[in-house]
C-alpha cells in the first residue's frame, strides 16, 4: 500500500466521522425533540444532552471565532499529503454547494448555526435532562 493510498484512504474515513458528526447534531436534536414529544425516556439522558449541547457549542464557537473545524484541516492535509484536491471552504459549505448548488455566504452559516445552538440551548431549559444518579421514587414515603 503506497503512501498517497493510505492519507486518501484516511482522508475519506475522517470525512465519514466529520459526516456522522454532522449528523449527530442535526439528528440528534430531532430524535431529543420527537423524544421529549413522545415521552421516552432516553431523551432526557443526560449525557447524551449534554454531549450534544457540546457539539452544537463547538460548532457554534468555531464559527463565531472564524476558525476552520479542526476535522476539515486535518482532511485538507491528509488530502494535500495524498496530492489530491483539498477544500477552499468549510466542510459545510463545500458540501451544501455542491449538493443544492447555491453559494451562501459565510455570516449565514454564522447565523444559522446560532441559531441552532440557541435552539438547543432553549431545550435544555423548556425540556431538562434527567440529572444522573439514583432514581427517585415518584411516590411520597409514608
Amino acid at each position: 500500500m503506497n503512501g498517497a493510498f493510505l492519507y486518501q484512504l484516511l482522508a475519506d474515513l475522517l470525512l465519514v466521522i466529520h459526516a456522522l458528526f454532522v449528523a449527530f447534531v442535526i439528528f440528534g436534536f430531532a430524535a431529543i425533540v420527537g423524544g421529549m414529544a413522545l415521552r421516552w425516556s432516553w431523551a432526557k439522558n443526560f449525557w447524551f444532552r449534554l454531549l450534544h449541547l457540546l457539539a452544537i457549542g463547538l460548532v457554534v464557537a468555531e464559527t463565531w471565532f472564524g476558525t476552520i473545524c479542526p476535522l476539515t484541516s486535518w482532511e485538507n492535509d491528509l488530502r494535500e499529503a495524498a496530492g489530491s484536491v483539498t477544500y477552499s471552504e468549510t466542510f459545510i459549505q463545500h458540501w451544501l454547494q455542491r449538493l443544492i448548488f447555491f453559494d451562501f455566504p459565510q455570516r449565514f452559516f454564522t447565523l444559522t448555526y446560532t441559531l441552532f445552538g440557541a435552539l438547543v440551548l432553549i431545550t435544555w431549559i423548556l425540556m431538562p435532562p434527567r440529572l444522573p444518579g439514583p432514581k427517585r421514587d415518584a411516590r411520597p414515603s409514608a
